[in-house]
């Protein structure tokens, strides 16, 4: 499980902070307008309602100890900036922020965001998916329930064989297809005994919930 702290609740922040919780991490979501955070009050570990260009805020959140915070207030670009310069100042471990325009994602990143998104709420559970797993490298929903995955291959994986694994019965996933990140090959029929290497990247396909317990 993961702890992140997601600063403004507009549909983006909405939709990450939601599925993060749903997906078994600690979110605490916090926004200045009430009426936000008592709609999603229920939907997460903790929301609360505060000023979030105060520095204290942050200090008094703990917002170091987070795994992540993310920033998602592209109604106000100046304090979204602020925002990332103050979390960085205070050491967060890493930032994820939502950009309104390109120059707005190139200011985020002078200041110090990690990863900036140019995102709306259809992606929101995207990225909340790569976030929660640290081997997903993208993620394409192909409903409320089922979604195609592209990860590394997970540590307890390398060696082992897909005939070894048993993917559909112990992980309930397919296997689409697998990568070679060195070479760029790709295999769309991967053999039952081929054991997998450290480089390889496996592009899957199962139900969300199968896809966030995917071993790190």
């Amino acid at each position: 499980m993961k702890s992140f702290l997601i600063i403004g609740l507009n549909s983006f922040g909405m939709s990450v902070a939601t599925t993060l919780y749903h997906l078994g991490n600690e979110v605490l979501a916090v926004d200045e307008d009430p009426a936000k955070v008592q709609s999603i009050a229920d939907q997460v570990t903790e929301a609360l309602t505060s000023d979030c260009r105060d520095e204290a805020v942050f200090q008094s959140l703990g917002a170091a100890d987070f795994d992540c915070v993310i920033v998602a207030l592209t109604n106000d670009q100046q304090a979204s900036t602020l925002i990332a310069m103050m979390l960085k100042d205070l050491g967060a471990k890493s930032i994820l922020c939502q950009a309104a325009d390109r120059l707005h994602e190139r200011l985020l990143k002078r200041v110090g965001a990690d990863k900036v998104v140019c995102a709306e709420s259809d992606l929101g559970a995207k990225v909340a998916q790569s976030l929660s797993s640290t081997n997903i490298l993208d993620f394409i929903e192909l409903s409320d329930q089922y979604s195609i995955a592209e990860l590394n291959i997970p540590k307890p994986w390398i060696g082992k064989t897909l005939r070894e694994l048993e993917m559909r019965t112990r992980y309930g996933l397919n296997v689409v297809a697998r990568k070679d990140a060195l070479s760029d090959m790709i295999d769309i029929t991967v053999s039952p005994d081929y054991a997998f290497t450290a480089t390889d990247v496996l592009v899957i396909i199962g139900s969300n919930q199968d896809i966030s317990r995917l071993p790190s």
